[in-house]
C-alpha cells in the first residue's frame, strides 16, 4: 500500500469516527452499543489489515508459518480450505470449542463455528462475502459463543482455496446488550406502572413523547407540536405553561436546575387530570436550540386529597370562591408570568354599597345569603387565567385578562352593577342594591402583585363617598390615601384619649326669644388647642367605621350633658342630634338610644334626632321603620336640610317628622327674593297642617326672623343669636337670656 493510499485510508477513518462519535451524541441512551461496536469494528479492520500487511511480502510464507503466526493472537482465527480437507485452528478457538487434540471432523467443525447446516459452494460464498451475520455456538463451558466473522482469500493453487477467517467475539457485547434491555424493560415497565411519562424537545416547534405520556395522554403520535400540545393543557394554566415556553427563548435561563410546573392537562378519557411536570433546561453542544427535557406524573389523586387543606386555607366558607391568600398566591404568579411573557391584567376590586343595612335589616344569614350569590356571578366575567376572590367583608376582587380593551373594567364593572340589582327581591327586595369598584393594571400600576392590588383599593377608597362609582387608579391617589390613613389613626387615637368634644348651637322660639333648645356639634380639640370641625374628619370616620363610635359618644354625651343641666335648674331644652347614614341604618338603633336615655336619665321628649333628606329618603321603606321606632321611644324627629335635595312635599306626609329644618339657602334671600318667601310660606303651611313645627337655621340679622315669625316659623337658628359653644358658654347664655326674657 502506497503513501497515498494510506493517507485515504487514514482520513476515512478519522471521518468515521467523528461521524460515530455525532450519532452517538444524538442517540445517547444507545451510546454503550454503539461506541463498543465500533471500537470492536476498529479493531478487526486493524486485524485483518495486520494479517494481509504479514503475508503481502515477496516473499511466499507457507500454511504452517501463518499457523505459527496466528497461534497466540487473542481472537479467533481458522483457516479452512474449500474442500473443507484442512482445517487450522488457533488456540483461542480450540479453547473455545474445547478441542484439545487434532481428531475431529473438519466439514462439522466448520459447519458448527459458522453456524451453517452445510458447506456447500453457496454457503462458503456467504462466508466469503459476508452475509451469514453473527453465528452461536456452545462451548466448552455450556455456554453460548457469540462471534462476527470476517473472511478473505489468503492462497488459491490449482486443487483448492485456502481461506482466513477472523472472528470478533461477542458475547460479552451480546450479554450486555441483553442486560441494557432488560434494564430498560425494567425502567419502561417501572415508567408504566407509576404512570410516569417522559416528554424531550430538541427543536423550536416541537416535542418527543415517550409511549407512556401518548398513552396517558391520548396522543395521536409521539411528535407533538408545541402548539398541539398548549391546546391540550387548561385555559387556566396556560399562562404558567407559556412562562415554561419563553425559557427555552432566553439563553441565560439554561441552568442545571430542576424546575416543577402543576398543571391540569386533557388527558386519554377525555378529562383534565392534574400533572407535575419536573423539567430541566440544558445546552447541548452541536445544538444551536436549548434542549427541555422533563417528566410527567400524574398527581390527580394527591391533589384531590390535598384539597380539604387547600380549602381550609384558600377557599372562602361563606361564599366558596376563592379567599385573599389564593388571591395573593396566584396574583404574585400571573405577575411574574406577565413580567416574562409581556402580558397584562386588570386588577378590579369590588364593594358592596352600604352592606352594613343588609346585615342590620335582614340578619347576617341573609347577609351572607347575598355575599354568595354576588361572588357567583361575578365568576360569569372570568376569562381564562382570570380569578374571582372574596378579600374581605363585602370586599371582592377581579383578575382579568387585558387584551388592549382599556374600557374593559368599566364595562364589566357595569355589567355586575345591573346583574346586583336584579338580587334586590324576597329579602331584599326593600333595598336598592348597589356596588363600587376601583382598578388598576397589572404588572404597570405596581412593582408587585400586592402593589397592584392596594393600588385598586386606593381607587376604591378614593370614590367611597359615591355609590355606584367606578374609578381607575391614579398615583396621585397613593398620597391622598395614606395622608387619609395617617388621619384615620389620629382619630382613632383621638377618640380614646378623650379629645372629642361637644359644642352646643341655640335654637330659640322666634315668638318670645326664650332658648327651646340646642343642637349638638361635635368638634375635635388637638392637645395643641387646635379646634377640628366635623367636615375635616367625619368623612375619613364613615370611610373607616369610626363613625359609629363617635355616633355612640354624640349620643351618650348628649344625654348625660342635657341631664345635667336640668339638674343645675336651667330650663327644659331638647337636645338635637344628628346620626350618620351608617348609623341610621342600624338595626339596633332604637336599643342604642333606649340605653343611652335610661342611663343619664333624661326623658325622650328632651331628645331630637335630625335627620338629612338626602338620608331619609335613600330607602324610604326601611327610613320610615327606623323613624317609627324612634317615634315609639317618645323621641323628636327632625328632617334637617329640607330643600336641598330631589324630594317634594309629599314626603311630608309619609316621614314621621316633628319638625321640618329650612336649608340656609331659602333664608338667605328670603328679604330680596318673592320667590324664595313663596317656597318657605307654601312649606310652613303644608308643615303646620301636618302639625308639624318649623326651624329656620341660618338666620344672621333681625328682618329675617321678622320675616319668618310673621310667616308662622315656630323656631330660629344661627349666628343671630349664637355661633356652636361649648356646655361652659352655653350656661352663660342660658343665663344672659333669661335675663333678657324677664326685662322684655
Amino acid at each position: 500500500m502506497n503513501k497515498k493510499t494510506h493517507f485515504f485510508a487514514t482520513l476515512i477513518m478519522v471521518a468515521a469516527t467523528a461521524a460515530v462519535l455525532v450519532y452517538a451524541n444524538i442517540r445517547h441512551d444507545y451510546a454503550i452499543i454503539i461506541l463498543s461496536t465500533y471500537v470492536i469494528t476498529i479493531s478487526l479492520f486493524m486485524l485483518i489489515y495486520s494479517i494481509v500487511k504479514l503475508f503481502q511480502r515477496k516473499t511466499t510464507v507457507e500454511t504452517g508459518d501463518i499457523a505459527g503466526v496466528t497461534e497466540n493472537l487473542n481472537t479467533e482465527i481458522v483457516l479452512w480450505t474449500d474442500d473443507c480437507s484442512a482445517v487450522f485452528m488457533n488456540k483461542c478457538l480450540r479453547n473455545a470449542l474445547g478441542i484439545t487434540d487434532d481428531s475431529f471432523d473438519s466439514k462439522e467443525i466448520l459447519k458448527k463455528i459458522f453456524n451453517v447446516s452445510d458447506m456447500d459452494e453457496k454457503t462458503i460464498q456467504k462466508i466469503i462475502n459476508g452475509e451469514l451475520g453473527e453465528s452461536t455456538f456452545h462451548n466448552a463451558y455450556g455456554g453460548k459463543t457469540c462471534i462476527s466473522w470476517s473472511t478473505s482469500l489468503f492462497k488459491e493453487n490449482s486443487k483448492s482455496k485456502l481461506y482466513l477467517s477472523a472472528g470478533f467475539n461477542l458475547t460479552e457485547i451480546k450479554k450486555m446488550q441483553t442486560s441494557l434491555r432488560s434494564s430498560n424493560d425494567c425502567f419502561m415497565m417501572s415508567m408504566e406502572l407509576s404512570e410516569i411519562g417522559v416528554m424531550i424537545s430538541r427543536s423550536q416547534n416541537r416535542y418527543y413523547a415517550s409511549p407512556q405520556l401518548v398513552r396517558m395522554l391520548g396522543l395521536k403520535s409521539s411528535s407533538v407540536k408545541f402548539s398541539d400540545f398548549r391546546a391540550l393543557v387548561h385555559p387556566n394554566d396556560r399562562i404558567q405553561y407559556d412562562s415554561c415556553l419563553k425559557l427555552l427563548e432566553t439563553s441565560g435561563s439554561v441552568s442545571n436546575e430542576v424546575q416543577q410546573l402543576e398543571m391540569r392537562i386533557k388527558s386519554a378519557d377525555g378529562t383534565y387530570r392534574w400533572y407535575s411536570y419536573r423539567f430541566k433546561i440544558v445546552k447541548i453542544s452541536g445544538n444551536s436550540f436549548p434542549v427541555l427535557g422533563g417528566a410527567f406524573l400524574d398527581i390527580t389523586q394527591e391533589r384531590e386529597k390535598d384539597m380539604l387543606i387547600e380549602r381550609l386555607a384558600y377557599i372562602d366558607d361563606v361564599t366558596e370562591i376563592a379567599n385573599r391568600n389564593k388571591l395573593v398566591k396566584t396574583g404574585e404568579e400571573t405577575y411574574k408570568c406577565c413580567r416574562m411573557l409581556n402580558y397584562s391584567y386588570w386588577v378590579i376590586v369590588l364593594d358592596i354599597d352600604r352592606f352594613h343595612i343588609v346585615n342590620d335589616t335582614c340578619g347576617y344569614d341573609n347577609g351572607n345569603v347575598l355575599l354568595r350569590d354576588f361572588a357567583h356571578l361575578l365568576y360569569k366575567y372570568i376569562s381564562p387565567g382570570g380569578l374571582a376572590a372574596r378579600i374581605s367583608g363585602d370586599n371582592f376582587a377581579l383578575v382579568l385578562r387585558d387584551y388592549g380593551d382599556e374600557e374593559l373594567p368599566i364595562r364589566t364593572v357595569s355589567a355586575i352593577q345591573d346583574d346586583i340589582l336584579k338580587l334586590a327581591n324576597n329579602n331584599f327586595s326593600s333595598i336598592k342594591l348597589s356596588c363600587s369598584a376601583g382598578y388598576s393594571k397589572m404588572p404597570g400600576d405596581g412593582n408587585s402583585f400586592l402593589d397592584v392590588l392596594e393600588h385598586a383599593e386606593f381607587a376604591l377608597k378614593s370614590s367611597s363617598e359615591y355609590q355606584g362609582s367606578i374609578t381607575a387608579y391614579e398615583p396621585s391617589m397613593h398620597d391622598s390615601i395614606i395622608g387619609n390613613t395617617e388621619l384615620e389613626k389620629e382619630l382613632s387615637d383621638a377618640i380614646d384619649n378623650n379629645e372629642l368634644q361637644l359644642f352646643y348651637q341655640p335654637k330659640i322660639n322666634l315668638a318670645d326669644g326664650k332658648i327651646m333648645g340646642v343642637e349638638a356639634l361635635v368638634r375635635w380639640i388637638k392637645p395643641d388647642g387646635t379646634i377640628m370641625k366635623p367636615d375635616a374628619f367625619v368623612p375619613i370616620a364613615e370611610s373607616s367605621h369610626l363613625i359609629g363610635r363617635i355616633s355612640q359618644f354624640v349620643l351618650n354625651e348628649a344625654c348625660r350633658q342635657n341631664m345635667l343641666w336640668q339638674k343645675m335648674g336651667y330650663p327644659n331644652i331638647v337636645m338635637s342630634i344628628n346620626f350618620a347614614s351608617s348609623d341610621f341604618y342600624q338595626k339596633d338603633l332604637k336599643d342604642n338610644v333606649f340605653e343611652a336615655l335610661v342611663k343619664s336619665g333624661l326623658q325622650p321628649q328632651w331628645l331630637e334626632v335630625e335627620l338629612t333628606e338626602t338620608l331619609a329618603l335613600r330607602d324610604i321603606d326601611f327610613a320610615v321603620s327606623q323613624m317609627n321606632s324612634l317615634r315609639s321611644l317618645g323621641v323628636k324627629l327632625a328632617m334637617d336640610d329640607f330643600g336641598t335635595g330631589y324630594s317634594s312635599l309629599s314626603y311630608i306626609q309619609i316621614l314621621p317628622i316633628t319638625l321640618l329644618k329650612l336649608d340656609r339657602s331659602f333664608i338667605t334671600d328670603i328679604e330680596r327674593d318673592n320667590i324664595a318667601y313663596e317656597i318657605v310660606s307654601a312649606v310652613i303651611r303644608i308643615a303646620k297642617s301636618k302639625k308639624i313645627e318649623i326651624i329656620a337655621e341660618g338666620i344672621e340679622n333681625g328682618r329675617q326672623a321678622e320675616i319668618l315669625r310673621k310667616a308662622g316659623c315656630d323656631f330660629g337658628q344661627g349666628y343671630l343669636y349664637g355661633k356652636p359653644m361649648p356646655a361652659e358658654e352655653l350656661q352663660k347664655f342660658f343665663e344672659k337670656n333669661a335675663k333678657e326674657r324677664s326685662v322684655y
